[in-house]
């Protein structure tokens, strides 16, 4: 059964926050059993709640989490976070595919921060 928008919004929320808390259990509460998590640009695809969980359990880095902002409505929602990873900020986007109101396919693309080419420079405004 799907849950309205605004309570898929609070189960994000709550995932955000277990996550940056380190909250594995919380963490992982969202997602299928059987969920997949793709990691485009690694190639990596990983089946499985539990599997998805003990990747991210055994991971040794400090990480802290810093949401940007969260859109979507219905099955598909889109989270902008910060991922920081021992002090290193990565820039990631998280699109979450739900079924029956938990995620039953995510995919991350990471970025890491850039400087304004010196051609444009004179056009940005700086900011975060």
């Amino acid at each position: 059964m799907g849950m309205d928008d605004r309570t898929v919004r609070a189960a994000l929320e709550r995932h955000w926050a277990a996550s940056d808390a380190s909250d594995f259990e919380v963490e992982h509460e969202i997602y299928h059993e059987d969920a997949v998590l793709d990691y485009p640009q690694s190639g990596e695809r990983i089946h499985g709640r539990r599997n998805i969980q003990e990747s991210r359990t055994v991971q040794p880095n400090k990480k802290r989490f810093t949401v940007r902002r969260m859109v979507g409505g219905g099955d598909l929602w889109v989270t902008e976070f910060v991922l920081t990873y021992d002090g290193v900020p990565s820039y990631t986007v998280s699109i979450m595919e739900f079924r029956d109101g938990r995620v039953a396919h995510e995919t991350q693309y990471f970025a890491d921060g850039f400087d304004p080419a010196p051609s444009r420079a004179h056009l940005v405004e700086r900011v975060g």
